[in-house]
């Protein structure tokens, strides 16, 4: 009798700290001003580790055992906000309110500082060009969005192959760094037609900063950085979207694109899936049979994925397919070397990248190591009869067909330790651009090989709450090794240099 007497008040001894601790239940629902369920908004204790997310009906649940809980609430497209519950109001289903964050001020950043910052906190201003106004402007492509924040202009400089080039603060397309998940893994080749290549769909954001970014990003961002961020699985979803457009009248313009989501339960998994495929039809403005706009066929597909082996390790793995062709001049039923001018290029791209994450238990510190890496190949015309119709005429003008090969990549390591006010930022990058580009019908050849060392250090400082200073430099040593022929003009190049 007593040694069942003593196992059943071990028994009891056992469970009632777990039955108390299982009552320890903060409760609440989480709606806008309308009363509307937010859900996935995320809810984290203040000070500690412990988080949550809403389900459809906006409610959750978070044990803690604290005589007070300080919560931060975050929804995408509202503004945070902080609440303070005592331990007699955790079970009483409290409502919050999120309000909605019309002008993105709440929302997070990377491109100011190389680590995510609340936008209205970033020490530098940073324009955001989100999917809300990818759909109003019915935009499909990167370049029809552009124009829409001050201080950016897309400008097309070729009207048969389309190139175009972005200007940030009136500086040419070369002066501004374009990168992808803040890569710097979008090549010089890539950037002369990759504006149209790049769908919405697959855009989760693009941040826009209008000034020097060199100490973080390289020489190429003097007047500013473009970097495009892709869409991040967070809840489970899938759309498919079709646009349809009429220029002019007489030429159309038709896209259909599509975006799927999973995301594991307890959000140690997810991936997401997007596409594009797009046909537009060459259109000619003012009737003298050259094309204003070229005819463009363009299809897209890439991957987004995460996996989390603990709570303060990430992996993700982000995958781009891009397949473009296009077309402009004259005759464009004709083979290219049968019209008077043709400008006509397809384009294959694999992009890709890889990235770890490792948090210190305190949250403070942050390790992360990547690699991206990006390869082309680009069929090419550029010529024509020039108005003639012999026969040497056309032997003449298929001389004209390229073909180029291009690869570009960028590895390296970031370290970020963030005190309760100033923030460090270090790390050490590899980037390198191995281009060929060859016409052999005009012994014209390009064959460049760069490879760049650069490192670089931040420090943020917040001298008062209203008052921030950024204090950087970065290190870079290149290397440009190249042969280059053009026709009877022939020149190599092996050099090394450094900036700071």
């Amino acid at each position: 009798m007593s040694k069942f007497y003593y196992g059943f008040a071990l028994a009891i001894s056992i469970l009632v700290p777990n039955i108390q601790l299982l009552a320890q239940q903060i409760i609440g629902t989480v709606h806008d001003h309308k009363g509307i369920p937010i859900e996935n908004a995320t809810i984290l204790i203040e000070n500690t580790s412990i988080s949550g997310k809403t389900d459809e009906k906006g409610f959750f649940e978070l044990a803690y055992d604290g005589e007070k809980a300080i919560l931060q609430l975050r929804a995408v497209g509202y503004q945070a906000s902080k609440q303070t519950l005592t331990k007699d109001k955790y079970e009483a289903n409290t409502i919050f309110t999120l309000q909605e964050d019309n002008l993105n001020l709440n929302e997070v950043v990377v491109s100011a500082t190389r680590y995510g910052i609340d936008r209205q906190k970033a020490p530098v201003i940073v324009g955001v060009l989100s999917p809300k106004l990818f759909n109003a402007t019915q935009s499909v492509a990167m370049s029809e969005t552009l124009n829409y924040q001050p201080g950016v202009r897309v400008e097309n400089n070729c009207q048969n192959c389309g190139f175009t080039q972005v200007r940030l603060n009136g500086l040419e397309g070369a002066y501004s760094q374009i990168l992808i998940n803040s890569r710097a893994v979008y090549s010089a080749l890539n950037s002369v037609y990759g504006l149209d290549q790049i769908p919405t769909s697959m855009i989760d954001r693009i941040e826009i900063v209008r000034s020097g970014g060199s100490a973080l990003f390289g020489a190429n961002a003097i007047a500013g950085t473009i970097n495009i961020i892709t869409k991040d699985p967070v809840e489970n979803d899938w759309s498919i979207k079709s646009t349809n457009s009429l220029i002019g009248g007489k030429s159309w313009d038709n896209t259909i694109d599509f975006n799927t989501s999973y995301v594991d339960n307890d959000l140690s998994a997810g991936a997401t899936f997007y596409g594009m495929h797009r046909n537009r039809e060459g259109y000619d403005a003012n009737g003298d049979g050259f094309t204003e706009m070229t005819k463009l066929r363009n299809t897209t597909f890439g991957t987004k994925a995460f996996y989390k082996p603990s709570e303060y390790n990430k992996i993700t793995v982000d995958l781009s397919v891009l397949d473009e062709f296009r077309r402009g001049g004259d005759h464009l039923n004709l083979a290219p070397h049968f019209t008077d001018v043709t400008e006509q290029l397809r384009t294959n791209s694999l992009i890709g990248g890889l990235t770890y994450d490792h948090y210190s238990k305190d949250w403070k510190q942050k390790i992360s190591i990547y690699a991206s890496a990006q390869k082309s190949n680009r069929e090419s015309f550029y010529g024509g009869l020039g108005g003639k119709r012999t026969a040497q005429d056309s032997l003449t003008a298929a001389n004209s067909y390229g073909d180029t090969k291009d690869i570009a990549y960028v590895t390296g390591g970031q370290y970020t330790y963030n005190w309760d006010t100033d923030v460090l930022t270090a790390g050490i990058e590899l980037n390198g651009n191995n281009t060929k580009d060859e016409i052999p019908g005009y012994n014209r050849l390009i064959d460049q090989r760069t490879k760049n060392i650069g490192t670089y250090i931040q420090y943020e400082w917040n001298i008062v709450p209203t008052l921030k200073t950024l204090i950087g430099a970065r290190y870079d040593y290149t290397n440009v090794d190249g042969k280059y022929n053009l026709g009877t003009f022939t020149r190599t190049s092996d050099q090394n240099f450094g900036n700071f």
